[in-house]
């Protein structure tokens, strides 16, 4: 599966770089893809060949939403259609990987408790970008479950600046 998962995200790539979206398609499918994993019910779902794809496209429009890219809608229902809505997630971090590279980027996934700002991600990049050494790109993922401050993950290394590790280790050394 994972050279199937290449072919596609290289496929997915070409196409939103011809239409001039290749950072916003990967930036949606990259967010898309995450809420797909992390969801049993909704892998299943998609997979399920049972259900109409027009059902299945409309359950992943809905969780786009409407400010989507119509360049990202389009793609989604492709994969759909193809039989790999359940493999959005691999083929989104495939494709966030190859669009970064193509640029001489790595890649960091950066969780946050909250959206960041485009000041804050610029502050966030430089300052990752200074303690690799790599120049960096940034997926942020909300997730609330770090309460605030941001875990960023390049490659191995994982810098864990979140409130709620901080908690754990003060409760460690009270305990």
């Amino acid at each position: 599966m994972t050279e199937k998962v290449e072919e596609y995200a290289a496929g997915l790539a070409k196409l939103a770089e011809a239409e001039g979206e290749l950072n916003r398609v990967a930036d949606e499918l990259y967010q898309l893809g995450r809420t797909v994993e992390s969801s049993d019910q909704l892998r299943s779902t998609l997979s399920d060949r049972t259900i109409p794809a027009s059902r299945r496209i409309g359950i992943l429009e809905d969780l786009l939403g409407a400010s989507a890219s119509p360049v990202t809608i389009n793609l989604v229902s492709m994969l759909v259609g193809a039989g790999r809505g359940s493999h959005i997630g691999p083929i989104a971090d495939e494709l966030i990987r190859q669009a970064a590279e193509s640029r001489g980027q790595a890649v960091a996934e950066v969780r946050s408790a909250v959206t960041l700002n485009d000041d804050q991600r610029g502050r966030l990049k430089s300052a990752l970008s200074s303690a690799t050494g790599m120049n960096i790109d940034i997926v942020v993922v909300v997730d609330p479950e770090i309460l605030g401050g941001v875990v960023a993950q390049v490659g191995d290394t994982v810098f864990d600046g979140s409130v709620r590790t901080r908690l754990e280790k003060m409760k460690e050394r009270l305990s």
